[in-house]
């Protein structure tokens, strides 16, 4: 995608009075599983803001060159009370899962796997992978759906080709392009080029806050910038949501959306709860090898499953928006 434009406008960003303000969430780097942990940069929980919507949960990483870096390369760990997505603009990762799913996430296809009442997966990158690139969401089930059972969906959403962008919805729906990936809430995911030196403004449900993570070139989400992987969060009530390119090259951004998510929620390790008990028991369940998480066939990596940390000393609080 280019601009062709012969003289370009000159694009600044300038405060926008039709809306809420921005509020920037800066990313905080962690590893990721392991002993061969990668780093990631991690936007979501942060200590003030805890969701956007159901999503919960918004890892980033790469461009990473595999041989330098390692790769990911996670065993068989659990999971309660959510939904995985995984999103890839780089490289491939293998998933197994004890629901019996082989599938591959490449970039421009969703995975989504529902670990309700309990699953267990592996993410390994593949030998083709040179660079890997990509970004790893959760998404908080309900109360009424969070002990769901197990499932995997894999979906390649078409391309939608606007003026100055081109939007692939993976969850939800926008710009004309619907996803039939199943969520338990209504949600908005959906990744966003925008071409250099171009402004688009997207049509969003007023009912929907929204987050915007910056994974390349220069942007401004409702005229005020965002630095390099910050995640831009906006409330409720907007019907339009702009983005502009100040750069010279493309620049991509995910898009997440969603209601605002009413119920406060326990998030610890790789398991989203209601209760410190209901941890503790998950930790548990998950250390005796219970057929409440099940088994991963097919992963031959060491360890062969992830020892769940120890519990804090404390009672573990729920989590929640100001």
């Amino acid at each position: 995608m280019s601009n062709t434009e012969t003289a370009p406008a000159t694009l600044s960003c300038t405060p926008d009075p039709g809306g809420p303000d921005l509020e920037v969430l800066t990313a905080r780097e962690v590893p990721l599983g392991g002993p061969r942990a990668m780093r990631v940069r991690r936007t979501l929980p942060q200590r003030h803001r805890s969701l956007i919507g159901a999503w919960c949960f918004v890892d980033h990483y790469g461009p990473d060159r595999v041989a330098d870096a390692g790769g990911m390369d996670v065993a068989p760990h659990p999971h309660t009370g959510l939904q995985t997505v995984s999103w890839l603009f780089s490289g491939e990762i293998e998933h197994r899962d004890s629901l019996g799913t082989h599938e591959f996430v490449r970039p421009g296809e969703v995975n989504l796997m529902t670990g309700g009442a309990g699953i267990c997966h592996s993410e390994v990158s593949t030998a083709a992978t040179e660079v890997l690139h990509g970004v790893q969401l959760w998404v908080a089930l309900p109360d009424e759906h969070r002990h769901a059972p197990r499932a995997f969906e894999h979906y390649a959403p078409e391309p939608v080709e606007l003026e100055n962008a081109v939007v692939r919805v993976f969850l939800g729906s926008l710009a004309g392009s619907k996803s039939p990936v199943v969520t338990f809430t209504p949600l908005l995911g959906a990744e966003v080029v925008v071409a250099p030196r171009s402004r688009v403004t997207l049509e969003v449900d007023p009912g929907f806050e929204h987050g915007v993570l910056l994974d390349t070139g220069r942007i401004c989400v409702a005229r005020s910038p965002l630095g390099p992987s910050d995640l831009g969060y906006l409330g409720v009530g907007r019907t339009e949501l702009e983005l502009t390119n100040l750069g010279d090259e493309p620049s991509r951004v995910l898009l997440l959306g969603g209601p605002p998510f009413g119920e406060p929620i326990l998030m610890w390790w790789n398991f989203v709860a209601r209760t410190h008990e209901e941890i503790v028991a998950y930790r548990e369940a998950w250390q005796n090898e219970s057929e409440q998480f099940g088994r991963v066939a097919g992963f031959t990596g060491t360890p062969a499953r992830l020892p769940a940390p120890p519990l804090p000393p404390v009672t573990i609080k729920p989590r929640r928006n100001p």
